[in-house]
């Protein structure tokens, strides 16, 4: 083994404001003292999410086949009933046409894409 993975960053016009979306949804730990480069401890072991600037930041373009989606999150719940109107709640929006028996696919507040999924 070379290294581990530290840190899990995601680019974003307001890193503090995409980190409390994600705290809300994943819980956890927030460290905003450094405005350029946010922390979540959500209990991915040493791995953390961040969250940092970006002026020119462009949503991915999913699912358009000319486009790529960058990296998503599989995020575990228990039923799509109620977490979905949650997350839905907190500023996400869901992905139309991509419904499937054990995931659901939607866009956080700057559009990256993460899934709900069943165990």
């Amino acid at each position: 083994m070379i290294g581990f993975v530290n840190a899990i960053a995601l680019d974003g016009p307001d890193p503090v404001g995409l980190a409390q979306f994600y705290q809300q949804v994943l819980g956890g730990e927030l460290d905003t003292s450094d405005p350029e480069w946010v922390t979540l401890d959500c209990g991915l072991g040493k791995a953390k999410l961040t969250f940092q600037p970006s002026t020119s930041y462009v949503p991915p373009k999913f699912p358009d086949p000319n486009g790529s989606q960058q990296f998503h999150l599989d995020i575990q719940v228990d039923d799509f009933e109620s977490a979905e109107p949650q997350i839905l709640d907190l500023g996400a929006r869901k992905v139309e046409g991509q419904e499937h028996p054990g995931f659901r696919v939607y866009l956080d507040p700057v559009g990256h894409p993460f899934c709900l999924v069943l165990e």
